[in-house]
């Protein structure tokens, strides 16, 4: 089965023992990223204030950095094919620093998108090679582990940056919150050029070695599952204060608190997913994906009350929590002779799941209502646990 095929094997260019302290500095980056994306979440109202915006034309901003990091996952695996990987890590958390200071000194919309793009390309090329550079930092049994310890980056991001950003942008203004953020980024470039090893290029990314990597079963099973179970989630994620609002009746206090346990939830979720999958991607994936969708349907059944839609959220946030570092083991392990190649297929993937999702979502609620959007949830998460389980008996049953 796909969870006991062999990892390539070492050459001299390959790490004898773990390197968790490079690890620690690639979490070190992905918080830095996640949390400049996020910031302006919070900062809308002084942004489009200070720069004689709308709040709409602002929040562009935080669209600009989605479509340029889903195309710059696989740019940037290809333009730099031929350099170091050390090098060029540096040189993506460096695109943090400046377009954080960029942003921090903005004085119009035009220079704030500038320096949303250059992140965009940070974002996007650090997500894309994440997971192949775990491996080349952990012996390959503990590869799942140091992605569950970099995906806690992002789970702290996500709790952190809109309160943060608020807090910040309340007290200090809306500049000091990316000048925070360019001092992350500063903090993550001293502890990565400290640690990270020499990682010379290895595979040979390129469109045609995509093109290769998806003709490959186990490759295209990944990134179904990745289609149907993320844009089940973000079509439900992305419209989850108007179900709290309209079903249970919530207020927003309350509604604060609760996504805040989804935050707190997924941090703990990502741990365990890591834990999981460094058995079996694929058994981590079919339980992590029917937990979501059972959450999901219980929302739609019994959603109104207070305590079952907060419990429910709580579980999805734990499951889902589990489920990217899950997927990217998986993923990556169908593609192990291409990790990086495979890690951008991914990357891509997931961008277009998560723009399906919000527009999916959106129809639905606007059509249907919010039970609607909570049941899709249910249905892509299921559809996806039973892709992956279904594919895994199958494989099963041809070696009994």
């Amino acid at each position: 089965m796909l969870d006991h095929i062999p990892s390539p094997g070492r050459d001299a260019r390959t790490i004898e023992h773990a390197r968790w302290g490079a690890v620690v500095s690639m979490t070190l980056g992905v918080f830095g990223l996640v949390t400049a994306e996020f910031l302006p979440v919070s900062l809308l109202t002084p942004i489009s204030g200070d720069l004689a915006v709308t709040s709409g034309v602002a929040g562009q901003s935080i669209t600009m950095t989605a479509i340029v990091a889903a195309i710059a996952g696989p740019g940037v695996i290809i333009g730099t094919r031929k350099f170091d990987r050390r090098w060029t890590v540096l040189a993506l958390t460096m695109t943090l620093i400046i377009s954080s200071l960029i942003a921090a000194a903005a004085t119009s919309i035009h220079m704030l998108l500038a320096a949303r793009f250059l992140l965009g390309i940070g974002l996007g090329g650090f997500w894309a090679m994440s997971a192949a550079l775990a491996m080349r930092l952990v012996p390959p049994h503990l590869m799942p582990r140091a992605m569950a310890i970099i995906m806690a980056g992002v789970s702290l991001a996500t709790v952190c940056a809109a309160p943060l950003g608020a807090w910040i942008g309340a007290t200090l203004g809306w500049r000091a919150a990316f000048g925070l953020s360019a001092g992350i980024g500063a903090v993550a470039l001293l502890v990565q050029a400290s640690t990270l090893p020499a990682m010379p290029p290895s595979g040979h990314a390129g469109l045609a070695t995509m093109a290769a990597l998806l003709r490959r079963p186990a490759m295209r099973l990944g990134l179904i599952t990745i289609l149907l179970v993320i844009t089940g989630h973000f079509a439900g994620f992305t419209y989850i204060r108007p179900f709290l609002e309209r079903v249970p009746h919530l207020g927003v206090e309350t509604i604060s608190l609760i996504l805040l346990a989804y935050g707190v939830a997924g941090f703990f979720g990502n741990l365990l997913g890591g834990f999981v999958s460094e058995r079996s991607p694929r058994l981590s994936i079919t339980i992590f994906a029917s937990l979501v969708a059972a959450a999901a349907v219980s929302m739609a059944v019994a959603g109104s009350s207070e305590i079952v839609a907060a419990t429910a959220v709580a579980i999805w946030g734990l499951a889902f929590g589990a489920l990217p570092v899950s997927l990217q083991s998986f993923v990556v392990r169908a593609g192990s002779d291409e990790a990086e190649s495979a890690g951008a297929l991914m990357l891509t993937t997931f961008q277009i799941a998560i723009s399906s999702g919000a527009v999916l979502g959106g129809i639905l609620i606007e059509t249907q209502g919010p039970i609607a959007v909570v049941t899709f949830l249910a249905a892509g998460a299921l559809l996806g646990a039973s892709v992956m389980a279904s594919r895994g008996e199958r494989r099963r049953l041809s070696m009994g």
